[in-house]
């Protein structure tokens, strides 16, 4: 099967909660390997750039009057965006480590899966 083929019959199957776990998973892995490669600071920009990316477009989803979510939900996602916007730079610079960041991509993975368990 065809690259374009797999990803035509991905797309009518897959629902948008699994693209969205889908994608911050590979975001994730790349963060992770960078961080496991040794990589620091300013080595780091394309992966935290592409999780820039991924938590810029949650938070203009959460934005949208189309959005289902409940309120307190989309609250704190764009929260959420905005902490990882501001940590990202950080990360960058060296003040802090990208663990954090791959810390809070993994509970919203296991929320996306439901496999987190309650508070």
């Amino acid at each position: 099967m065809s690259l374009n083929a797999y990803q035509r019959a991905r797309s009518i199957v897959e629902t948008p909660r699994q693209a969205e776990r889908r994608l911050m998973c590979e975001i994730t892995g790349e963060m992770m390997q960078a961080r496991d490669a040794g990589r620091r600071g300013g080595a780091l920009i394309e992966p935290l750039h592409r999780n820039r990316e991924l938590w810029s477009t949650f938070s203009a989803a959460c934005g949208s009057s189309g959005n289902a979510l409940p309120v307190a939900m989309r609250a704190s996602i764009v929260s959420l965006a905005l902490w990882v916007d501001q940590f990202t730079s950080d990360v960058v610079v060296g003040r802090e480590s990208i663990d954090d960041l791959i810390a809070v991509n993994r509970d919203i993975i296991d929320g996306l899966s439901g496999t987190g368990l309650p508070g």
